[in-house]
């Protein structure tokens, strides 16, 4: 049976004494954990995370992909991916070659071995999320997504208001680089 305090934290009639906004960031957080937890577990049981799977399998769904490419799908820094990508080469999970076109550039396609990790699999973060897809219907799916992606992009912007569209001079690009630098 609950406890008095576990019943107060979340009420059933949509109220809770947190307030809208405390009751969000604190489902927020379980996500956060639920998704670390998750990794973890992946990491033992199939040798990589959730993120290094999301790139496995975002490289299975665009052979030779650019890691400027992956980057923006994925919201992340650049210098992020760097990481993960060398990670995933360090498994054999994935190649890394140049592009014809741009030498500078590098193009990644999944390996046999990573082939055979870009499939469905149960225990992945990816397994969990189509469950509850399954369970709610499509414009409830596209609300959430739709609150999620205006939160992404609040957070992503650091909370700040937008900037103005006219930016010019050394100052502004030092902010630019400077809010560059605290991202990554």
């Amino acid at each position: 049976m609950p406890r008095a305090q576990d019943r107060q934290e979340t009420a059933t009639d949509g109220e809770s004494p947190l307030g809208e906004v405390l009751e969000f960031m604190r489902l927020l957080w379980s996500i956060d954990h639920g998704l670390q937890t998750t990794s973890k577990r992946m990491e033992i049981t199939l040798g990589i995370t959730g993120l290094q799977r999301m790139v496995l399998r975002l490289v299975g769904r665009f052979p030779s992909i650019s890691a400027g490419r992956l980057a923006r799908l994925l919201h992340l820094h650049p210098s992020t991916l760097t990481g993960v990508l060398k990670r995933l080469e360090d498994k054999g999970l994935v190649t890394r070659t140049a592009d014809p076109l741009d030498g500078r550039r590098a193009l990644f396609t999944l390996t046999s071995r990573g082939r055979t990790l870009d499939v469905p699999a149960t225990g992945t973060v990816e397994a969990a999320v189509q469950r509850v897809l399954s369970r709610n219907s499509g414009g409830k799916i596209a609300s959430a997504r739709d609150v999620l992606r205006a939160l992404s992009e609040e957070l992503g912007n650091g909370g700040r208001s937008p900037a103005p569209a006219r930016r010019n001079g050394k100052k502004a690009n030092a902010r630019r680089s400077a809010s560059c630098v605290r991202r990554g």
